[in-house]
């Protein structure tokens, strides 16, 4: 990736306002059109979103968009909207025993309306305040006692697949057990046995590290620093890891770009979180330097990786091992090419590691300012790519960011007629965190608060 060092968050802000005003576009048409008996909205067919059944991880999103662009805005009709559909769409998310997909649905929308009351920004209603803060302690609480102990006295958050299995994404559900654990909430599990939500917080992101994450040690031959396996497979017997897996990359040895993506933020985000705790909180999981460390060196390693493997303008094709990058020459050197006919690039993996890079990029200031700078510049960078042709939607597209990628193994994601592969869809989690990353970028150009999915620190 070629990282412009000059590039400033105030240049962005043309751009950025311009992204809103189309935002709202976007929003207004998905809203007037949508069927709530169709399910969630999850990508874009030709221009028009719909429903893919999997599950309905993606209902967070599209409702905590409406929240992220009153945030932006202050246009209150935003705020409504997305108020109703909380209460309307995401109670039964609250108790979902059967996802690993919590920090996504339930902190996108009762957790940023509760961070919007303790900002200051919307009033403070007793009984509203209350049912956000209800909302978010079983959410937590249901999404940690998914749990799969290991043989080394750790353990994971499983996925949908099972107790054998761990997702790299699931590293950012661990925002639901982070607001949980802030409110002052347990598991409670047999024989009345309390369980710490930051415990299981903290092993998950270790388990994660130690197995998601690689570091060039030799632990097999495809060892890169900074490669991610989508999923890790463990032996239920016993708890001992196995081996990598994929659901949605090209191969067990290479790298879904989107999950590498999901660790840079997991981590840069939850690094932020752990700051703000008490340091005692953290002495009987291994301490604040032990548990940092541990955080710092997997967000690192993730995010060299990314831009040794994105493209010069820091977008990334949709897995590093793609076979068909290989008709590509030096795509690293170049600009990302989504009209390609050989392999896709996923727009939203960029959305979510912009956000990364530039969060990890501030946690470094004061520690690294050389390697802080380098990762804010590039999360900057990346970001006014995405703000610009070809990859900012015009109407009457549905969707907001293009040439985002799904499931490209399953063929989920749209090709469009006299072309050889996807190009040109949205998807409800790439506009999402568009929306997110520019609300970041955005207070730090003005100056404001900073943007954190846990709110203010008090």
């Amino acid at each position: 990736m070629l990282v412009d060092a000059q590039l400033h968050p105030q240049q962005l802000l043309p751009a950025i306002e311009r992204l809103w005003r189309r935002s709202a576009e976007t929003l207004h048409a998905l809203e007037s059109s949508w069927s709530e008996s169709d399910g969630s909205p999850v990508l874009t067919v030709a221009g028009r979103y719909t429903s893919r059944g999997w599950t309905e991880w993606t209902q967070g999103f599209r409702v905590g968009s409406l929240i992220l662009q009153f945030d932006a805005t202050g246009d209150g009709h935003f705020l409504e909207l997305g108020r109703q559909r909380t209460r309307d769409l995401m109670p039964s998310h609250v108790s979902h025993i059967g996802v690993h997909d919590h920090g996504f649905n339930n902190v996108s929308t009762y957790g940023a309306l509760l961070r919007l009351i303790r900002e200051g920004r919307i009033p403070a209603d007793d009984a509203e305040v209350q049912l956000y803060e209800l909302a978010l302690r079983v959410s937590g609480a249901v999404q940690a006692a998914r749990w799969a102990a290991t043989v080394d006295g750790d353990g994971y958050i499983y996925s949908f697949n099972g107790p054998h299995s761990l997702f790299c994404d699931t590293l950012r559900s661990l925002r639901s057990l982070a607001l949980a654990h802030r409110l002052g909430h347990r598991l409670m599990a047999e024989n009345d046995e309390p369980v710490s939500l930051l415990g299981r917080l903290i092993q998950h992101a270790r388990t994660t590290a130690r197995h998601s994450v690689y570091y060039g040690e030799g632990r097999d031959i495809y060892d890169v620093r900074g490669r991610v396996a989508h999923e890790s497979l463990f032996n239920r017997n016993d708890g001992r890891y196995r081996c990598p897996s994929t659901q949605q990359g090209y191969s067990p040895f290479s790298t879904w770009t989107r999950g590498l993506a999901w660790i840079m933020l997991g981590y840069a985000e939850q690094l932020e979180f752990l700051a703000g705790l008490p340091a005692d909180e953290l002495v009987p999981w291994g301490g604040r330097t032990e548990i940092e460390t541990m955080m710092l060196r997997a967000a690192r390693a993730a995010c060299d990786f990314y831009l040794e493997n994105a493209a010069a303008d820091g977008v990334p094709y949709w897995d590093t091992g793609a076979p068909g990058l290989a008709q590509l020459g030096d795509w690293r050197s170049q600009p990302g090419q989504p009209f390609n006919d050989f392999e896709p690039v996923d727009s939203s993996a960029a959305a979510i590691a912009c956000q990364a890079l530039v969060r990890l990029g501030r946690r470094l200031e004061q520690d690294d300012p050389e390697a802080g700078k380098r990762y804010f510049q590039a999360g900057l960078t990346t970001l006014r790519t995405l703000l610009a042709d070809p990859y900012l939607s015009e109407s009457p597209h549905q969707g907001l960011l293009l040439h985002s990628i799904y499931h490209r193994p399953r063929g989920w994601d749209h090709v469009p007629a006299g072309a050889r592969c996807p190009r040109g869809e949205s998807s409800q989690w790439g506009d999402y965190h568009l929306r997110e990353a520019a609300l970041t970028v955005q207070r730090i150009a003005r100056g404001e608060i900073d943007y954190r999915f846990d709110g203010p620190v008090e």
